[in-house]
């Protein structure tokens, strides 16, 4: 969530974009955001480790 934020927050402050932007598509940023938040606790994330998934068979 939060490099999401950190992704539209970069597009936005774009004076190009914010001319575009109706009061609409403000509207749905918000559940952009909220869709993806996890409100039950922290998520540790190790990007070194991977699933095991035997795609190969």
């Amino acid at each position: 969530m939060f490099i999401n934020t950190l992704l539209v927050q970069s597009v936005l402050k774009d004076t190009a974009w914010q001319q575009k932007m109706t009061d609409a598509d403000k509207r749905g940023l918000s559940p952009l955001f909220w869709s993806n938040a996890n409100l039950y606790g922290t998520i540790d994330i190790d990007m070194g480790r991977r699933l095991d998934l035997d795609l190969a068979g």
